[in-house]
């Protein structure tokens, strides 16, 4: 979920640094570039106050004859002026004629900006402000005003500036909000990443909670403090509803084991009158033999019912187990079972270690062992293999039966669930849901898969981690 939200706050914040951005990059720009209009509007001001005074030039002249010591003067302020600030300035009559300039070959632009400023300032008044320059554009700032005399425009100030250093500047202020924003950005994606921990911390932990409870570890419970309210009430809730989950099975576990046990005694004293009754018969009567093994598969059912409420309530004793060794024990154990119904029973068990329950290990063990022992056929072979990658150790058992079908290994394990080909077979039904329920309380499993050419495959998983403190 981190990996989801992180980036739609990331993108929220960036937009919302953009926006910010972008407006205060042209305003820095718009500033640097006013405050140079405005430097030129006081500098063609204070030409066109000198020129004011000049004598008119002889008229048909291009440039004056008679000498004139204003004019004289103009001319060396706008030689000044653009030796020292690289700035082109003139003063020319209507008919683009210089009154002065500098440098001397410069005139009025026969089009462009320049051009229209010294038409627009022709007209009385002081040309429009330049269009704004970016940083990437080499172009020139044109001002233009008029010089009046007795009302009347006698002639036109116009100013050419070059741009780089208003450009220069510009660029570095739009660097020092560009780091700004990077500054801005790193605070935001920091505060993004605490605001998400806060925020997902809870749900890490209900997570958690959840994959414990669901792996048997009922007791499990969500600590209710810290996140939002809401997460905080949710916390809340999901440990009442834990609380009910664990009552509930409490109730279904005691009843099991009490009807199992209420049941036991009257179910032996059935079996006993059967055994009487059986005395009274010709030995050898089907019905009364019927009877006796339906008896026994009952009381066996009612045995199993008792140890699988007993699983589900007991808490594992784990311990640091040799895993080859206890599983060369029971391979040893089952051996003669093996033995008499023709089946070669084989174990492959190196010595490794993992965190179990040694009794519930070996329960386990002996159930997948005869089931495999069950299924298998005079002749085939059961394989019993202990191995570990770093993490778990694993018991896996193969046998040579007929094997399930895809639908049968998914429902395999689930209580009183036998496939509908081996109804025949002793058994309960329960004893693979006991080891499954047994393993699981120590942090093992149990998983089924097929085994090429055919048979089924079981693999018993125990942690080689010790339990969390």
């Amino acid at each position: 979920m981190r990996t989801r939200l992180l980036p739609l706050l990331i993108v929220l914040m960036a937009a919302v640094l953009l926006a910010l951005g972008i407006p205060l990059a042209a305003s820095v720009a718009a500033a640097q570039q006013q405050k140079v209009v405005v430097d030129r509007i006081d500098d063609t001001a204070r030409f066109a106050a000198l020129a004011q005074f000049v004598t008119d030039r002889p008229i048909g002249s291009r440039v004056g004859t008679t000498p004139d010591e204003r004019r004289e003067t103009l001319r060396k302020e706008l030689a000044a002026y653009f030796r020292v600030y690289g700035i082109r300035a003139g003063v020319f009559y209507r008919d683009e004629a210089p009154m002065a300039n500098a440098p001397e070959n410069w005139y009025v632009p026969e089009a462009g900006e320049g051009r229209d400023a010294f038409n627009e300032a022709f007209l009385g008044r002081r040309s429009h402000d330049p269009e704004q320059v970016w940083p990437w554009q080499r172009r020139r700032l044109v001002v233009a005003s008029p010089v009046i005399r007795d009302g009347d425009v006698v002639a036109v100030v116009v100013t050419d500036s070059p741009t780089g250093q208003m450009r220069s500047k510009t660029l570095y202020g739009w660097l020092l909000i560009g780091a700004g924003e990077i500054a801005a950005m790193l605070l935001a994606l920091g505060a993004a990443l605490r605001l998400t921990g806060w925020v997902l911390r809870p749900v890490r932990v209900l997570d958690a909670t959840t994959h414990d409870i669901a792996t048997g570890r009922l007791k499990s419970r969500v600590a209710a403090a810290g996140g939002p309210p809401e997460l905080r009430r949710l916390a809340r809730s999901f440990n009442e509803m834990a609380d009910n989950v664990e009552d509930v099975l409490e109730q279904q576990r005691a009843f099991v084991a009490d009807a199992s046990h209420q049941l036991r005694n009257p179910l032996s004293a059935l079996l006993l009158r059967i055994e009487l009754l059986a005395l009274e018969l010709p030995e050898g009567n089907e019905e009364i033999a019927s009877v006796r093994t339906e008896g026994k598969r009952l009381a066996q059912v009612l045995d199993d019912l008792l140890d699988l409420a007993l699983a589900e309530h007991a808490e594992a004793d784990l311990r640091l187990t040799d895993i080859g060794e206890l599983t060369a024990e029971r391979v040893a154990s089952w051996g003669p079972v093996a033995d008499s119904k023709g089946v070669r029973l084989a174990g492959s068990c190196p010595a490794t270690t993992a965190w179990a329950d040694p009794v519930t290990l070996s329960s386990a063990l002996d159930a997948v062992i005869d089931n495999a022992l069950k299924f298998t056929p005079e002749g085939q072979s059961v394989q019993v293999t202990v191995s570990s990658n770093g993490e778990v150790s694993t018991v896996v058992v193969t046998d040579g039966g007929p094997g399930l079908t895809d639908d049968e290994l998914a429902r395999v394990g689930d209580r009183f669930w036998r496939s509908a080909g081996h109804q025949n077979i002793k058994g309960s039904g329960l004893g693979l849901s006991i080891s499954r329920t047994l393993l699981a309380a120590g942090g093992g499993s149990i998983t089924y898969a097929r085994h090429e050419p055919h048979g089924l495959e079981v693999t018993v998983t125990v942690p080689r981690s010790g339990p969390a403190c």
